[in-house]
């Protein structure tokens, strides 16, 4: 009999980022929309698709071993789990997202004490309670069921709401007026599952090749060819993951550099490469960077 380690992937907002981060991995998922339980390409995983808003609890109560879920998440349902892995990836990038304060444009509210006595609409109830609570304030915090960008002014005085990069917000004509928390996407265990010596190795190597897709995503290898007089010079260039490898060419003089740099300095080191004398650079993607 297969073990079988059961992982819930987050449905929603998240899911198509975490499946494409998954292939990157080596896992293929395949998600039907009429079924919660995806196929994946490895029969030691058993997946289950449930929103990141409950994934912890889940994980918690040890119906699932392992999930895929916000870091705020695990704090409103006050989980006692594992943070296995920090998986630095969103629906919309590598950065983290941010719950915040928002009122409309006109609002008298400016600061957080300004939200003395108001009423507030979020999802997150629990983590804005506990953040009133650290500023003094006392207000009146509602379960908002969605949609909650709508509710202020007619129905609220304030939302605490998630975000990316804030465009919902002012297309509702809100502002900011503070972050409550930030949050990363975490991997998660329950502590008995993590105690099962198999369940361990197999999250842990799961995590290991998911880290590794992600430290890819902002990364590109580079190869070139490089004239021996230029191979100083080219290798005081290149901001290097690590020591590029070297390795002679049959033609006498010249050698081949392979390294791994990020892809945010590629467009301004490929004109300086070419300017000292490389020849034949390639630029190619990569699945995983594993450390």
């Amino acid at each position: 009999m297969t073990n079988k380690l059961r992982i819930g992937l987050p449905k929603g907002s998240l899911q198509d980022a975490t499946v494409a981060m998954l292939k990157k991995a080596g896992y293929s998922v395949i998600v039907n929309s009429r079924s919660y339980i995806p196929a994946i390409n490895d029969p030691e995983l058993e997946g289950l698709l449930i929103r990141a808003q409950e994934m912890s609890r889940y994980v918690e109560e040890g119906l699932l071993d392992v999930g895929i879920t916000g870091k705020d998440w695990v704090l409103e349902n006050a989980s006692d789990v594992i943070e296995v892995a920090d998986l630095a990836y969103g629906k919309q990038g590598m950065k983290p997202v941010k719950w915040v304060v928002a009122v409309p444009n006109d609002s008298k509210i400016k600061t957080v004490k300004d939200l003395e006595g108001t009423h507030i609409a979020t999802e997150a109830v629990n983590l804005t309670k506990s953040y009133l609570k650290k500023h003094g304030v006392k207000a009146e915090v509602e379960f908002s069921w969605g949609a909650t960008e709508v509710k202020a002014p007619r129905l609220v005085d304030a939302i605490v709401e998630l975000t990316e990069t804030g465009s919902s917000l002012r297309a509702n004509n809100l502002r900011i007026v503070d972050v409550v928390t930030e949050s990363t996407t975490k991997l998660i265990a329950n502590k008995d599952s993590w105690k099962d010596a198999w369940k361990r190795k197999k999250t842990e190597n799961f995590a290991m090749l998911l880290l590794g897709a992600i430290a890819a995503e902002e990364k590109v290898g580079l190869k070139m060819n490089v004239p021996e007089e230029s191979l100083k010079r080219i290798l005081s260039e290149l901001p290097a993951l690590r020591n590029p490898t070297i390795s002679q060419l049959s033609k006498a003089g010249w050698f081949a550099l392979d390294t791994i740099i990020d892809e945010s300095v590629v467009r301004e080191i490929i004109p300086a490469l070419k300017k000292h004398g490389a020849e034949g650079i390639i630029e190619y993607p990569l699945n995983k960077v594993i450390h």
